[in-house]
């Protein structure tokens, strides 16, 4: 049985929007209902949300968005996943996945988000023929096809749809159409996994992984927006959005920072002077990574 939300109004429009991108929009829209029904995978970043929310517009009853529960899977991110389908009236469930059982997944190689995808996927599409659903979507955009993402091969592997690749939609259009829409999520930081913060090698664990999880909760209690925190085993490297790093370098808000993550376990907190960046885990790879890179799939004009 589905899980329907209680039904609001939509929000009123916020933002205009060029032609060109509501003929995007058209265009998603129309091959979405081209797909019968649809199962999105949801997480509440902002290009699954948009997902949701343009599935929802154009299948009505028959697009459903699904959220997977894991240890990976932050706290945060399910508070946003249920306030926009409250708030758009979304059909929504949540599933479990168990990739934390996998020993490949676990081991951490380059190759994780691979198994973690394949979990998704498997999931997902074992709830599609179940309720008779005709398609399993996920919001890769063009912007995605430039970082090391093999969880993209198993999508391909599986049939899923790549609607923003379609209309060659990319995270800044994703984003303007977000906000045109009234999603609280149009301006949120960009989001990952929880073990994406573990370097290559490192095992994933739920107690790493909740580690992670309250340090990013405690630097965003400090008044962060962007931001990572690497587990190096005792060492807690931060990433800041280089905006906000002067004053993370204030000495007072440096104290602050320390005595927030040293309770956690770590022994020692240090700050990236790079600052936030997306893959920073990814640059040790070098060359090594474009086999698995590839989308095969040139994206529409």
């Amino acid at each position: 049985m589905l899980d329907p939300p209680g039904r609001r109004s939509y929000p009123a429009v916020m933002a205009p929007i060029p032609s060109e991108l509501q003929e995007k929009e058209r265009r998603l829209e129309a091959g979405l209902r081209e797909a019968g029904s649809v199962l999105v995978a949801f997480s509440g970043g902002v290009d699954s949300s948009y997902l949701a929310l343009a599935a929802h517009r154009a299948l009505g009853e028959r697009a459903l968005a699904v959220t997977a529960v894991s240890p990976s899977y932050p706290a945060s991110h399910r508070a946003v996943a249920e306030e926009v389908v409250a708030a758009f009236g979304i059909r929504h469930r949540f599933v479990a996945t168990n990739e934390m059982e996998s020993a490949d997944y676990r081991a951490n190689n380059p190759d994780r988000c691979y198994h973690c995808k394949t979990e998704l996927f498997d999931v997902l599409g074992r709830l599609r023929e179940e309720l008779g659903f005709g398609a399993v979507a996920y919001g890769v955009n063009t912007d995605d096809t430039g970082d090391f993402r093999p969880g993209h091969r198993a999508a391909d592997e599986r049939g899923v749809l790549s609607p923003f690749l379609d209309v060659a939609l990319s995270k800044a259009e994703i984003r303007a159409l977000s906000r045109a829409a009234g999603l609280p999520t149009a301006d949120l930081p960009s989001s990952a996994c929880l073990s994406s913060r573990l370097p290559y090698g490192t095992e994933v664990t739920p107690e790493r992984l909740a580690q992670v999880e309250e340090a990013e909760e405690r630097l965003r209690a400090l008044g962060f927006r962007q931001l990572r925190v690497r587990h190096h085993g005792e060492l807690a490297r931060i990433e800041i959005d280089p905006v906000e790093l002067p004053r993370a370098l204030d000495p007072e808000q440096a104290r602050a920072m320390v005595a927030a993550l040293k309770p956690l376990g770590f022994r020692f907190v240090a700050l990236d002077l790079e600052g936030y960046r997306t893959g920073a885990l990814n640059e040790v790879l070098g060359g090594g990574a474009a086999p698995l890179l590839q989308i095969e799939r040139v994206p529409g004009a």
